[in-house]
């Protein structure tokens, strides 16, 4: 019994790895404009001193943030807000050590993103530890 958990670990942290495949990158590969994931809202990423940040910059049914932790901040537009904080590239193949902010839930988590061979943007966030959380895929607008 021990055995076959051990293998159904592994199996799922190999399945994990090889969906999260990421090619080599330059720094600013990631400085693009892209889709959302239900391509309901468009996603600018773009460099601020050595550090990478994303904003809205046209929503299908633009909202306000309502469930923003700050009461002052509850009143302003999702569209122009950043949701992706201060990544670095890491040097190789990964913008790290970010913060990705939850509109829909007024949560910030950490983050980490990557590009696929697709040049679609990868963004993980979570709670913690990387292994445990959610990613989600900005499609390359072109």
């Amino acid at each position: 019994m021990k055995i076959l958990k051990l293998k159904f670990l592994g199996l799922i942290l190999f399945t994990y790895s090889f969906a999260t495949a990421q090619i080599p990158a330059k720094a600013d590969d990631c400085i693009g404009k892209y889709w959302s994931p239900d391509k309901d809202a468009h996603i600018e990423i773009y460099k601020k001193a050595n550090q990478y940040f994303g904003k809205i910059t046209w929503a299908k049914d633009p909202k306000k943030d309502i469930h923003n932790p700050n009461p002052a901040l509850r009143n302003n537009d999702i569209v122009g807000s950043e949701f992706l904080i201060a990544f670095k590239f890491d040097g190789k193949d990964t913008w790290e050590k970010g913060f990705i902010y939850d509109a829909r839930k007024g949560n910030t988590y950490k983050c980490k993103m990557w590009l696929d061979k697709n040049k679609n943007l990868s963004v993980h966030g979570y709670v913690g530890f990387s292994l445990i959380g959610q990613t989600a895929t900005f499609w390359k607008r072109e």
